[in-house]
């Protein structure tokens, strides 16, 4: 048996499932709407560059945001159920399959890797006097990069998966003390540090044990993995076959609990704790705390305020994604809801999370109300606006929807 074949087969058939939907993609306007916010950013990233205001803490900057594009790894292995039957004999040649996914998984990574790198470049060199050569920073990251997927592919394999998770922890804790280090100090000083940190890293993952193909765990990765591929283009155009993630957070778990327990609420409830259990959740408060610090960041001027709403917009498109949400479910063609309290459950529920999001990413421009109080209420007002037009266009799909079927 060919294993590299195998996998290129199987790359092959998903991205062929995926490529029909491309032209779906670039119908929605999201071409044009993703020039339009490389035009926003570059004009704003070029007055930053011309006008850099003093103090800026870049080095925190770079930490903050080369981190996650060095430490976190992912692997696409395309493996199957039925592989812990027919592939299982050929557990010990196996590296053969995975060699072409650790490859392509740290080749994708290092390019956004480089991505971020040249963004940053620019502004770090200019506010830092004591930078550090772009290649030698580029080579250590590179290192981060291929010790951190090293340490994901070793969590992988751990048996006991409270080990794992504090394996992964220590796997960000590691690739952040590395940055840190080259960042703050001298080169030399920060090699001996990086070595002697990767060199202990290295002997604590093989500590733990672990299985010598962890099918389970792979099958269970990568089936996540293909749903979040199937959801984003679920934003755009209708998927079928989607499956939903879905995570404990018990500090959700009272969450939706004084909904009333009645036949026009019930959907209401469904769609709550969907939501609290679900991918939505989590993506949605990533972007919401990045518009936080953004838009705290720019609150004096009106660059907060077109960075705010082209956030209220990606969160509106965001949880526009729930109104998909349990569209195949049978149970729901079982029990007996109301005619249209699904969809106006769905917008409704869209609207206010949306609202409420768009009022507290505005928050940081009441600090200067005192001084700038009409483009402060303007910007509120151009938040609450934008979520009622998402509102409307939400009610427009579903009675399309419902024309349709």
């Amino acid at each position: 048996m060919d294993l590299k074949e195998l996998r290129r087969q199987r790359r092959s058939r998903f991205m062929g499932g995926l490529i029909p939907y491309v032209g779906y993609i670039i119908q929605s306007g999201i071409a044009m709407v993703f020039l339009l916010v490389l035009i926003i950013f570059s004009a704003w990233y070029t007055s930053l560059l011309r006008d850099v205001p003093e103090g800026i803490p870049i080095r925190w900057i770079m930490l903050v945001l080369l981190l996650p594009a060095a430490a976190h790894s992912s692997f696409r292995t395309y493996l199957q159920s039925p592989d812990t039957i027919f592939l299982l004999p050929q557990g010990h040649r196996m590296k053969e399959y995975f060699a072409p996914a650790w490859t392509a998984g740290n080749v994708w990574k290092i390019l956004r890797l480089a991505f971020v790198l040249i963004t940053l470049w620019p502004l770090y060199i200019r506010t830092d006097n004591s930078h550090q050569m772009l290649l030698a920073t580029f080579a250590v990251l590179i290192l981060v990069k291929i010790l951190a997927s090293f340490g994901l592919w070793r969590e992988l394999a751990m048996l006991s998966r409270p080990a794992s998770a504090g394996y992964s922890l220590l796997r960000w804790a590691v690739s952040g003390l590395m940055i840190a280090a080259w960042l703050w100090q001298p080169p030399l000083r920060a090699l001996i540090f990086i070595v002697i940190l990767a060199a202990a890293y290295v002997a604590a993952l093989a500590v733990p044990g672990r299985l010598t193909v962890p099918w389970e765990r792979l099958i269970a990765t990568e089936r996540n993995q293909g749903a979040r591929a199937l959801m984003i283009l679920g934003w755009f155009v209708d998927v079928p076959g989607r499956e939903q993630r879905v995570y404990t957070r018990r500090y959700l778990s009272k969450w939706g609990a004084g909904i009333a327990w009645k036949r026009s609420t019930a959907y209401r409830f469904l769609l709550t704790k969907s939501f609290a259990r679900g991918d939505i959740f989590g993506i949605v408060i990533r972007i919401f705390l990045l518009a936080l610090l953004l838009v705290w960041w720019n609150r004096e001027s009106y660059t907060g305020s077109g960075i705010y709403l082209f956030f209220v917009l990606v969160m509106g498109v965001q949880l526009s994604a729930l109104r998909k949400l349990h569209s195949e479910s049978f149970w729901l063609t079982v029990y007996p809801l109301p005619e249209g309290s699904k969809a106006s459950s769905t917008i409704q529920f869209i609207f206010r999370a949306h609202l409420l999001l768009a009022v507290l990413t505005a928050l940081p421009f009441l600090t200067g109300i005192a001084e700038r109080p009409l483009p402060v209420i303007g910007t509120f007002l151009a938040g609450a606006l934008l979520a009622y037009l998402f509102k409307s266009r939400t009610s427009r799909k579903s009675a399309q929807d419902d024309d349709d079927i």
